[in-house]
């Protein structure tokens, strides 16, 4: 395959950004986006050019790392991750537009990377407990009805990799703090604390500059695990209950 891609490349947080056009050849249809990207980077590499700078860890769709706009949708064509995006999905002399997730809570660091630490501290604001339970229970220590554990999981299956931001267009974080909220609420450990949770992740969802949530919907159809867009009407319950 042979494929013109117009990269987004920006040197820093405050320096000016623009799509650079590079051309990549005889590419297999069986490697995945970011091997297409290593390639391009090689030849960048060989030619004395500073390659394109991207987020990626696992690999293997878990943990979230590699997230970029792919064609104007979040992880490209396909309801999967960008590193489990393969280049069959594409056609030969395909032009292929790749950008950095567009929020104001998310801002580039270069190139493709973006600064996500805004949901690390929605994470720190609520989720854990505070009274002192000693070391980790036994798995089967405490007994979780089937139908809240399997709703719980589904949940907790969030990988944090901001699609749902970068495909809402008010940029609002209100599916990621909703897994995050309905997950710890169902469980034992953290149903004394799910007024004060809720009401802290909200609070610190909103001081880090997302965006409001008018329903839409694109959150839930990007996201690449399939958090249902029902968990964010699960969280207003528990914000108009916290407290109470």
């Amino acid at each position: 395959m042979n494929l013109t891609l117009r990269i987004w490349r920006q040197a820093g947080p405050d320096a000016p950004g623009a799509l650079t056009t590079y051309r990549v050849t005889g590419i297999s249809p069986d490697m995945s986006f970011l091997e297409m990207l290593d390639t391009l980077n090689e030849e960048l590499i060989l030619r004395g050019e500073q390659p394109v700078a991207f987020d990626h860890d696992c690999r293997e769709g878990i943990c979230g790392a590699c997230g970029m706009v792919i064609n104007g949708r979040a992880h490209g064509p396909e309801r999967t991750t960008t590193c489990q995006l393969h280049m069959r999905h594409f056609t030969d002399g395909d032009t292929i537009d790749v950008e950095p997730w567009r929020a104001g809570a998310f801002p580039v660091v270069r190139d493709l990377v973006v600064d996500r630490s805004a949901f690390d501290r929605i994470i720190g604001s609520g989720g854990y407990i505070t009274a002192p339970t000693g070391s980790a229970p036994d798995a089967h220590a405490t007994p979780v009805p089937k139908e809240a554990a399997d709703l719980a999981f589904e949940h907790a299956e969030c990988i944090g990799c901001g699609a749902c931001v970068a495909a809402c267009p008010n940029g609002s974080a209100m599916l990621f703090t909703a897994a995050k909220v309905v997950h710890l609420g169902l469980l034992p450990q953290g149903g004394p604390e799910r007024g004060s949770r809720v009401r802290s992740m909200v609070a610190a969802m909103d001081d880090e500059g997302f965006g409001g949530c008018t329903n839409t919907g694109e959150c839930a159809t990007a996201c690449p695990k399939g958090i249902p867009l029902s968990g964010i009407a699960a969280l207003n319950r528990e914000f108009l209950r916290g407290g109470r």
